[in-house]
């Protein structure tokens, strides 16, 4: 029993809360206290077992709190930062309200304007720059790059917002946006766009005509026939041309051009005779087609004077590829000549017919301003008329209508002005 009541004295030190560090001195000249019953011993420990569930139930209900807070903080925040993005949204309703009202509001959009317009600016310089003084096609690609940055932060940019109010100035935030100005950036832009699309064009040329060039020249080395040379010589020749046809205010055409001289010096000294006759027969080709054009439109006359120059000048083409055709070129020297003489026969009668036509029409026209002023001075009054003054003027009149010459597109109408005038010219002598 002894025992057992030691246990019992040490498990309730331990377990009912009695502070354990009580000197054994202090425990002695206390009175013995009466040995706890079992069952006591269990009423204390559900006691501390409540009162542990109980502590552990208080601190979710901190944490409820907590949470609660962060979500009113949430709100308190979302609701102005929503009311300004509704007020920003690209509706002209909307903002048209809000400038009214509220402008303030419109601050994130003036700031995005401010911006997307200036990187704008900058971009567009720098790709200006690049495309119109390019130096590579690395310059050229730069360029294009920029140039669709440009675009990005244009299209970026709130223009329904400038379109309703071009300026805007408060006395919080102050901006100047031209709807004019944007207009012109856009148009530089599609210009820029446009050369680009040039360069590029002129670009493919150049290497087309370059690989072919290279192409041709293997081919007439290649070759052994002279139906196949001949062939090569075409290609080779044709390559040059397309080369020349570059437009030389692109890169690739300025590009082209200084590679022509050595081209065409290499094209001369490979090919040499063979490339000279058949430059002769090219030429007398040109020419015969220039004649067969020039014949044909000047077909069933009379032409009025615009389309006798155009005649003119198909014999003028003509004539122009045969006189390059030099005497050294034995072999179509003389047929060039020949055709020579033809051509610049038929050329000096268009050059008659077309002065034909331009003095005709001007004595026409001559003819019917003195018919008119002759109608504008006749008198009222038949007793007032001064016949000599009249028959001076039918005379002067008859003149000029007999200088219209047959062949003219004017002559039937000159013919029709002449027997009027005559029969006047009769009544009066």
């Amino acid at each position: 029993m002894a025992f057992l009541h030691g246990i019992t004295k040490i498990f309730v030190r331990n377990n009912s809360g009695i502070n354990s560090s009580i000197n054994p001195q202090q425990m002695v000249s206390q009175q013995p206290t009466k040995p706890k019953t079992l069952a006591e011993l269990e009423q204390e420990i559900a006691a501390q077992g409540q009162v542990s569930s109980t502590s552990s139930q208080q601190k979710p209900g901190k944490a409820n709190r907590g949470i609660g807070k962060l979500i009113w903080i949430t709100i308190l925040i979302g609701i102005p930062a929503s009311l300004v993005w509704v007020a920003n949204q690209p509706e002209p309703t909307i903002r048209r309200t809000v400038v009214q009202k509220a402008p303030f509001l419109l601050l994130p959009s003036y700031i995005s304007m401010e911006q997307h317009y200036r990187q704008a600016l900058i971009l567009i310089e720098q790709a200006e720059y690049l495309i119109e003084r390019p130096t590579s096609a690395a310059d050229l690609a730069l360029g294009e790059q920029q140039l669709q940055q440009t675009k990005t932060h244009l299209n970026n940019l709130p223009t329904g917002l400038a379109n309703d109010w071009p300026e805007y100035k408060y006395g919080w935030y102050e901006w100047r946006f031209s709807v004019y100005g944007l207009n012109e950036l856009r148009r530089q832009v599609g210009q820029l766009e446009a050369q680009v699309f040039q360069e590029k064009n002129a670009q493919t040329l150049l290497v087309d005509n370059d690989q072919a060039l290279l192409n041709a020249k293997q081919q007439y080395q290649q070759v052994t026939t002279i139906t196949d040379k001949k062939l090569a010589i075409a290609a080779w020749r044709s390559a040059l041309d397309k080369l020349e046809e570059i437009p030389s205010q692109t890169l690739a055409g300025k590009t082209a051009q200084n590679q022509l001289d050595a081209y065409k010096r290499e094209f001369q000294e490979v090919v040499g005779l063979a490339a000279g006759n058949e430059r002769v027969s090219a030429l007398i080709t040109a020419a015969q087609q220039f004649s067969w054009q020039a014949a044909k439109a000047g077909q069933n006359p009379p032409h009025t004077v615009t389309e006798w120059q155009q005649i003119e000048n198909l014999w003028s083409e003509a004539i122009n590829r045969l006189q390059q055709i030099s005497a050294s070129d034995v072999v179509g020297y003389a047929q060039a000549q020949k055709l020579l003489a033809t051509y610049e026969t038929n050329l000096g009668q268009v050059k008659v017919r077309r002065q034909a036509e331009t003095d005709s029409v001007q004595a026409l026209a001559r003819a019917q301003r003195e018919i008119e002023n002759l109608v504008a001075s006749m008198p009222n009054d038949p007793k007032n008329l001064d016949r000599h003054r009249v028959i001076s003027q039918l005379h002067s009149i008859i003149n000029q209508l007999e200088k219209v010459e047959k062949g003219t597109t004017v002559y039937l109408k000159a013919q029709e002005l002449l027997l009027s005038a005559n029969s006047k010219f009769k009544q009066f002598q």
